[in-house]
């Protein structure tokens, strides 16, 4: 490492404000907790030729022209401040000189093109909505390596959803990047944002998404004017990063997912643009009109048959769809969707705070063979037992209690080997547990049971099962990295020339270098040793004299410069 260009990184640093400083520990993916003492700490490792190599292989094609030519501005890190590379960036480089990204136009999509990359994205709004909602009553879950796991790819495969299983991993990663879900504890969970997107009618969600996963590409293939570079260049983005080729597949494929590329005229030609991704692509609003325009008709209303079932005679729309799901299963999903009435599904929505009422109301208006009786009374019976079983919390103990006016069901509950984890024990004419009323609640409920939870005022309340992801955090990077630019600049004294020579000649003494020392002497003379460094303590440098051949003892006080011979 040259040792000058770290003082010269560590005079930039300090000089730095704290948002700078922030955005470059944050793109250099530096630990917020990273034990640095400071900026002579921050710029050595900051140049070190493994940090340096790994900064300058994340660089995008435009970045790495500029440095080659040595021709753009200051980058914090890498460069001194008239743009020319440090000598360990130029290492790095290893002589490529990749000409900048040119400026390309994708080809317009041809009619068919546009109306397969239509019926493309509106598969993808669907299934998408479908991944949520499934993520919703139970989170999915996410292995070591960062995919889905085997189970919950087999209960999208089980629920029609997916194709395949790769398909799933696609729908979950696209999800992700847009916002719609978020990991936590080894898991996916809904977002809020991901809640509202689900009840969006076709054209918002497909608006958000789009914009979305513009706001999430990475930097080489996003252009100066807030869009994306042709997509056939995407592949050359980031030279001289290894990964990056099946880097830029996976984002290719996200881009056709949600329709913003359309086949080229051949399999050997580049992908074309349908007219709804030119907006986006030239950094402007997302115009889903011209896409709404090749997609099928929405219906808002289904037929309600005696067997329980209801079909939709096209895809019904969003809202609709999202709470239709809620009180009945859907049995297929096609053009025309099938959804069957259960037991098990009324007293589901029943739990989730559905009524009655509001159930038959919703279905009366969205009917177009009105209510049958045979649902009406299924809808009825369902909630005159919902009810049965009660969840509340022993005022004096705090302990969990169930209660019944049916003594053969609590008896039935009492024995049932599903419950055995609640340890629910006989207490009276009720059954007692140590654990917390909600999951108590929740236990009985996926074993059926027609549960409802009471407050302290014995009045029922609807339990939310915790499934959707706490709100995004808002801290910049500026936050995050606040701790140790406070620690870098409290350590950052008015004399960094002396701080700096001190840090010289310990580094001197490690390496036993030998060294050419001035010294000002008491007369205002100066005098040159040239000493092999083996010592510093007490504020005084010691080393043999390679000159004279005996061991000197000089105060580092007295020290002017050093240079390595």
């Amino acid at each position: 490492m040259n040792s000058t260009e770290a003082r010269i990184l560590a005079e930039r640093l300090a000089a730095a404000d704290d948002a700078a400083l922030a955005r470059l520990l944050e793109s250099r993916r530096i630990a917020p907790r990273a034990p640095w003492h400071d900026f002579f700490d921050a710029a050595e490792a900051l140049l070190a030729p493994d940090a340096v190599a790994r900064a300058v292989a994340a660089l995008p094609r435009d970045a790495l022209a500029q440095l080659a030519a040595q021709s753009g501005p200051e980058r914090l890190g890498l460069t001194d401040p008239d743009g020319r590379p440090y000598q360990a960036v130029r290492v790095a480089l290893g002589g490529i000189a990749p000409v900048p990204t040119p400026d390309r136009t994708p080809a317009a999509a041809s009619e068919s093109a546009a109306a397969h990359a239509a019926e493309r994205a509106f598969t993808t709004l669907s299934t998408l909505a479908d991944v949520l909602l499934l993520a919703v009553r139970t989170p999915l879950s996410r292995v070591g390596s960062g995919t889905l796991g085997a189970s919950d790819r087999r209960r999208m495969l089980q629920a029609e959803i997916v194709r395949d299983l790769h398909e799933a991993d696609e729908l979950v990663a696209l999800a992700e990047v847009t916002g719609l879900l978020a990991v936590a504890d080894r898991a996916w969970l809904v977002t809020p944002r991901g809640a509202q997107w689900v009840a969006e009618s076709t054209p918002v969600r497909w608006a958000h998404l789009a914009t979305a996963l513009r706001t999430a590409l990475p930097a080489g293939l996003r252009s100066p004017g807030g869009g994306w570079i042709a997509p056939s260049l995407w592949g050359d983005a980031y030279p001289l990063d290894e990964e990056w080729p099946a880097r830029a597949r996976h984002w290719r494929r996200l881009m056709e997912l949600t329709g913003l590329t359309a086949e080229g005229e051949s399999r050997d030609e580049p992908p074309t643009e349908p007219a709804w991704a030119v907006s986006l692509r030239e950094g402007g609003d997302a115009d889903p009109a011209p896409l709404v325009a090749l997609l099928p008709h929405e219906v808002d209303r289904v037929f309600l048959q005696n067997d329980l079932t209801a079909i939709s005679p096209g895809p019904l729309a969003p809202a609709l769809d999202v709470r239709l799901q809620g009180i009945a299963t859907r049995e297929s999903h096609a053009q025309a969707s099938t959804y069957r009435f259960t037991e098990s599904s009324i007293a589901g929505a029943l739990s989730a705070g559905e009524t009655a009422a509001g159930i038959l109301e919703f279905l009366s208006e969205i009917s177009l063979t009105g209510v049958p009786q045979p649902l009406e009374y299924l809808v009825q019976r369902i909630a005159e037992r919902h009810g049965l079983v009660r969840v509340a919390v022993d005022p004096d103990s705090g302990h969990t209690v169930v209660t019944s006016r049916d003594a053969g069901l609590l008896e039935t509950i009492a024995v049932d080997q599903a419950l055995r984890a609640l340890g629910l024990v006989p207490d009276g004419e009720r059954l007692r547990t140590r654990v917390a009323r909600e999951t108590a609640y929740w236990a009985l409920a996926d074993a059926r049971y027609p549960v409802v939870a009471v407050d302290r005022h014995g009045r029922t309340e609807t339990l939310a099962r915790h499934r959707i992801a706490a709100a995004e955090d808002d801290a910049g990077p500026e936050d995050r990295y606040a701790a140790l630019v406070e620690r870098l600049r409290s350590a950052h004294g008015a004399d960094a020339d002396r701080a700096w020579l001190e840090r010289e000649l310990d580094a001197a003494v490690r390496d036993k270098a030998l060294l050419s020392v001035e010294v000002a002497l008491p007369d205002g003379s100066t005098r040159s040793f040239t000493l092999e460094a083996t010592g510093l303590g007490g504020g005084r440098l010691r080393g043999r004299d390679r000159g004279a051949d005996v061991e000197r003892t000089l105060p580092v006080k007295s020290i002017t410069s050093v240079r390595h011979v």
